[in-house]
């Protein structure tokens, strides 16, 4: 019997799971591509570099915005939109016109400072709050390591510099819980490229839980989170989504799950290490490379992947950076490595950035075989890459291998984005068109 006052949604509850503590259960049978749930944003802020291209309400993204006469620097659809965004927007606006070039908040800490004004003016429970509310998330404040710590007292005194004007703070520890929180349970939007697009705080889609085989993805609607199986669901089965990209062996997710949500996953994947052996496969050689020297050359992979996540900014260093890592785990990694992967991914992200559209698509067809092996079957990485492909394709006249790698990438966002999504829409329109 469902306990008294336990939160239920059409076909889901909230419940406490073994272990993990609060969860996600299905009530009903939800079938492969079948729409669970969506939850509008409880707020979200667009990336400062995607402006001029997305509106800064809803992200649409279209041509002939309209810019806000005052900041120049938000652009909207229209006038509905700038008067939905303003209570947000005021936040920042007369501030980036008095600091000029020197305002630069960090998306966190932007996405805070929202946070609190719509605390402010909606202390009411919100249509993103079915199942969870914001004051409920976890902040694991006991787990942070002094590192963490400064990185939030120096969000916060950002935050007290660029915003004093129209925010009242609550004292110093409840930003720290604050930022704590949002640190575990932001979410970023992302476009079906996954290029970064915004941050965004999505209540009821933070209740669910970690798997390394999870059996829902959660995609954007402008900035409607929706949350759709990739598995067949029974009613009983608890709802997992995945915080982390899965292309890694286990030792690398759950250091990253550790790191940023401070726990490890006891998933079918992390127990059994079943994939790890291909992911880190090793090259076929008349004298095949010592435990040592793969060792050695696992650990310099993930340092130069963690030197890429810190160094993302500066293109044409990490060109250089790329060819030779590559040619450095070349000699003890097979292409189908995960590391060499990861490094032909930063490759090809330089090559589009440098217009090397031979470059990019070399890499491309590289990756897309071993990514569709790694990856879980209805992946956005694996979609995102057919979608670059099939652009590079057509880009460069070879229409039949675009229109095939397209339409592998709709035969997956079918499932993952759904089949009415204006991103199925709009790629659909790109062979019709060329």
């Amino acid at each position: 019997m469902r306990a008294e006052g336990t939160p239920r949604g059409a076909g889901l509850e909230r419940f406490a799971s073994s272990g993990k503590g609060r969860g996600l259960r299905a009530l009903q049978h939800f079938a492969v591509g079948e729409l669970l749930f969506s939850c509008p944003a409880y707020t979200c802020v667009l990336t400062v570099s995607e402006r001029g291209n997305h509106c800064e309400c809803c992200f649409a993204r279209k041509e002939g915005l309209s810019k806000c006469g005052r900041c120049k620097q938000a652009f909207y659809c229209n006038v509905e939109c700038q008067k939905e965004d303003w209570p947000m927007h005021k936040l920042e606006c007369s501030a980036m016109c008095v600091f000029g070039q020197n305002w630069n908040p960090s998306e966190t800490v932007r996405l805070t400072a929202r946070i609190l004004a719509k605390q402010k003016t909606h202390p009411e429970r919100t249509p993103s709050e079915k199942l969870l509310a914001v004051k409920e998330f976890e902040s694991h404040l006991d787990k942070l390591d002094n590192e963490k710590r400064e990185l939030i007292q120096n969000d916060i005194a950002a935050l007290h510099h660029f915003y004093s004007k129209h925010i009242e703070y609550p004292d110093n520890a409840a930003l720290v819980v604050l930022f704590a929180q949002v640190n575990c349970n932001g979410f970023t939007i992302e476009d079906e490229e996954l290029s970064h697009l915004g941050s965004a705080i999505f209540p009821d889609v933070a209740l669910m839980n970690h798997s390394c085989c999870p059996n829902v993805i959660v995609t954007y609607k402008g900035t409607l989170a929706e949350v759709r199986a990739v598995q067949e669901i029974e009613p009983g089965d608890e709802i997992f989504t995945s915080y982390i990209d899965l292309l890694y062996p286990t030792e690398d997710r759950n250091d990253r799950l550790r790191d940023c949500y401070f726990f490890t996953c006891d998933c079918r994947e992390c127990i059994t290490k079943e994939k790890d052996k291909d992911k880190l496969e090793i090259r076929k050689l008349n004298e095949p490379p010592s435990a040592e020297t793969v060792q050695d050359m696992i650990r310099y992979a993930r340092n130069v992947i963690e030197e890429f996540r810190r160094a993302k900014h500066y293109k044409y260093i990490l060109c250089l950076v790329c060819e030779l890592s590559l040619d450095k785990m070349g000699s003890v990694f097979e292409d189908s490595n995960v590391y060499m992967l990861h490094m032909m991914y930063q490759a090809m992200g330089v090559c589009l950035y440098t217009q090397d559209w031979d470059g990019a698509l070399r890499y491309g067809q590289k990756i897309i075989k071993p990514y569709s092996k790694h990856y879980p079957l209805y992946s956005l990485n694996v979609a995102s890459m057919w979608l670059k492909l099939g652009r590079l394709y057509m880009g460069l006249e070879n229409r039949t291998a675009g229109v095939k790698a397209l339409k592998k990438a709709i035969a997956i966002m079918e499932v993952a984005h759904g089949k009415d999504h204006p991103y199925i829409s709009e790629i659909k329109n790109e062979f019709k068109d060329h």
